[in-house]
């Protein structure tokens, strides 16, 4: 579907009822925004589609964030599933920019709406990507973009094919301005920018994080920069072990915080809150909650009473006011705030916040308010749950304290003397990530497998967020050792409170969480089946194959060239003789992360010992497996997997 009169296009706003929003089964919140006088919520929303192969169809809301009034659906110059508007920002005056993707030619454009949503006008069109809008207090407007995109920004996307001459032309994502329908660039063409923030005052109009070279690699040796008319200044270089992100600089301009941490994905952020001072020479961070034993996601200025910063803690989310001595709470709770995203409080202007509130069970709803005095904006999922009982576990495993979730099937047997059921054990990505509630969709293969007859197991083995960062960073140079000891003393922690059969205990995966399954499979047979998504067979092999290998070093503290004997010591290939577990591999043909032929070798070693395994390759797909069809296969096969070899009397490799 191709845009609408795009050039000369006018919206008019369509009025939407309660009713009218909560009439298919579930709706879903995504890209908040707060208006910069903390009176106005805007969102991308969308409802879920009954068939979970199927793309949803977006749109952008606008809603009072003290309740009341009615929700204004803005009219979008394209239409279906392939019409997707995202990067929302409100300007000073109230009106709302956002950027649309043009559905077949892969063109992106800017548009802006009134403060009611309608007189929609283009500011730009551009050949190749758009994000992060963001308007200045002036009302200038800026955004991130790279001209002739070879793919969708960050690793997670599809990899662009390798062919022609490697590395001759590489993506530059730099900040620009916006006016006259055209870019002013604002940051020199050999930085890749990846988060930037408006400063005011003189000198550099911009505070962000970039790198020299390929964008999707070296996010791990990005530095902090001050950006102006196309030039960059150098502010702070991080050691190794500590990745950049969340570049938030204060009212006044004279200082900017950020997040500080070991951190193995872009986007998946967590460390201590520093800050900066930018009017100094030759300043050094300040760490605002050095020893906090907890994770800091997100942080702002905007939500009133100065910086607030959003963290987890073990079960708990928080929020916390920084830069005055400790870490003070204003809210603490166990259940999900966010916005789309794994971090938490995403949307603040004008000292209102906006979050999205969900648990396992609970469906989501929209909050707006001062942090911890949140008003419930909408009520469209009311009365929808997923069939699920959650909670929290914690155990003690060598040094540390540990946490998970354990998730039943609503209605499940418990207590003394019932039937034992079979359990699926799912290891996060990362590593540098964390299980947190999050409402159970149809989308997710998590309810399928309860819906299924399966309990699941949830762990945050060392190396997640959620207990400081030393807690964080203690799988430095010890993949798949310690954690895998944290997992299995958490099953044994499950099983003294829940009737599960150790008989019957399946594992499964994603990303670092593939890796995991392929490595405990060569480590212990303790479990009957398992499925590794997108995993990692070989740590040495794999450094030059990815995409994206200045990640490991701050893992395994050297390159495989200069310390090839501490990859190894991870790498299941290396102890591959010893899988007697049925094993079920998937990955896309585009992933830049964890490449095809990592899960294709550990394949090939299972069928040549005679090792059940099936494997499945699904084609265009990159790390983030973006296409529906694709994720709802793999949840498929999942399913029939453990089916086979958890049910009641069934015969596997491993008895």
């Amino acid at each position: 579907m191709r845009f609408l009169n795009a050039g000369a296009w006018t919206a008019s706003a369509i009025l939407l009822s309660g009713s009218a929003l909560a009439a298919t089964p579930l709706h879903e919140f995504h890209e908040l925004a707060v208006s910069a006088d903390g009176k106005r919520v805007a969102t991308v929303e969308y409802d879920t589609p009954a068939d979970p192969a199927a793309e949803p169809v977006r749109s952008i809301v606008l809603r009072q964030a003290g309740g009341g009034g009615t929700a204004v659906q803005v009219s979008l110059p394209c239409m279906g599933s392939a019409c997707v508007p995202s990067a929302l920002a409100f300007a000073p005056d109230g009106s709302l920019a956002f950027v649309l993707k043009e559905p077949k030619e892969q063109k992106r454009f800017v548009f802006r709406v009134g403060a009611d949503g309608k007189n929609a006008k283009q500011l730009l069109a551009f050949d190749g990507t758009l994000q992060d809008l963001s308007f200045s207090k002036d009302g200038t407007l800026a955004v991130l973009a790279t001209a002739g995109a070879h793919k969708e920004p960050g690793a997670t996307s599809a990899g662009a094919k390798q062919t022609g001459e490697i590395g001759e032309n590489e993506d530059e994502q730099r900040i620009a301005t916006i006016a006259g329908g055209t870019l002013h660039w604002q940051s020199p063409a050999d930085l890749y920018v990846y988060e930037y923030d408006w400063r005011s005052g003189d000198g550099d109009r911009f505070v962000g994080t970039a790198a020299h070279g390929n964008g999707d690699n070296n996010y791990w040796v990005a530095k902090l920069y001050g950006f102006a008319d196309g030039k960059a200044q150098l502010l702070f270089s991080p050691p190794q072990r500590e990745q950049l992100a969340r570049p938030t600089v204060s009212p006044d301009g004279h200082e900017v915080a950020f997040i500080g941490g070991i951190m193995s994905d872009f986007g998946s952020v967590g460390g201590d809150a520093y800050r900066l001072a930018l009017d100094t020479a030759k300043a050094e961070p300040v760490d605002l909650t050095p020893g906090l034993h907890a994770t800091i996601s997100n942080l702002s200025y905007r939500c009133g009473g100065g910086l607030t910063g959003s963290a987890l803690a073990g079960s708990k989310v928080e929020y916390l006011a920084l830069g005055g001595g400790d870490p003070r709470t204003l809210w603490s709770g166990e259940t999900g705030m966010g916005g789309g995203g794994w971090s938490f409080g995403v949307a603040c202007g004008g000292g209102t916040s906006a979050s999205v509130k969900e648990d396992f069970a609970t469906a989501p709803e929209l909050l707006a308010g001062p942090v911890g005095q949140w008003r419930t904006l909408t009520h469209v999922n009311a009365g929808k749950t997923a069939p699920v009982v959650a909670q929290s576990v914690t155990w003690h495993n060598d040094q540390f304290d540990l946490q998970g979730w354990l998730l039943s099937p609503k209605g499940a047997p418990s207590g003394a003397g019932a039937p034992k059921s079979a359990m699926i054990v799912s290891v996060h990505g990362g590593p540098s990530a964390a299980q947190t509630p999050h409402f159970l969709t149809e989308r997710r293969g998590e309810l399928a497998l309860l819906k299924a007859g399966y309990r699941i197991f949830l762990p945050n083995p060392r190396g997640s967020f959620g207990q400081g960062e030393a807690f964080t960073q203690a799988n430095v140079r010890d993949f798949g050792h310690g954690d895998l000891r944290d997992v299995l003393t958490g099953i044994d922690a499950v099983e003294k409170i829940a009737p599960v059969d150790d008989a019957r205990l399946g594992l499964t995966g994603y990303s670092y969480g593939g890796y995991m399954t392929m490595w405990t499979v060569t480590q212990t047979n303790r479990f009957k089946a398992a499925v590794a998504g997108a995993g990692i067979s070989d740590w040495k092999s794999y450094y030059g194959e990815n995409g994206i290998d200045e990640w490991m070093i701050p893992f395994f503290g050297a390159s495989v060239y200069d310390d090839p004997a501490i990859y190894a010591k991870s790498s299941p290939i290396e102890f591959i003789k010893q899988v007697k577990t049925p094993t079920f591999e998937f990955v896309g043909d585009a992933d830049v992360e964890c490449p095809m032929p990592q899960t294709q070798e550990f394949y090939h070693a299972l069928r040549t010992f005679g090792v059940p395994t099936e494997f499945v390759v699904y084609p265009g797909q990159g790390h983030g497996m973006a296409d529906p069809k694709a994720r709802a296969d793999a949840t498929r096969r999942t399913i029939a997997w453990f089916d086979r070899y958890l049910s009641p009397g069934a015969k596997t490799a491993t008895n």
